[in-house]
């Protein structure tokens, strides 16, 4: 590990304890797992707007383009 004289050292020397507490939080989140909240929480239904959406785009394009190229080449 890198030494970093801006870090907060004790009398001591440094300590393998984190300044900022991040890495204890980090832990605490991973080692607790799932909130309460999301326990019981169903998966959020798939909506099929998007992908509509997409395909009707797709085909206009494509109609774009058809139309342009037969008044270019027509």
């Amino acid at each position: 590990m890198a030494h970093n004289p801006q870090a907060p050292q004790g009398p001591q020397g440094p300590q393998d304890v984190d300044p900022a507490g991040s890495t204890q939080m980090f832990q605490a989140f991973v080692n607790d797992g799932p909130s309460a909240g999301a326990a019981g929480a169903s998966p959020p239904a798939a909506s099929s707007g998007p992908r509509v959406g997409l395909i009707v785009g797709v085909a206009v394009g494509v109609i774009a383009l058809a139309v342009v190229a037969w008044l270019l080449l027509g």
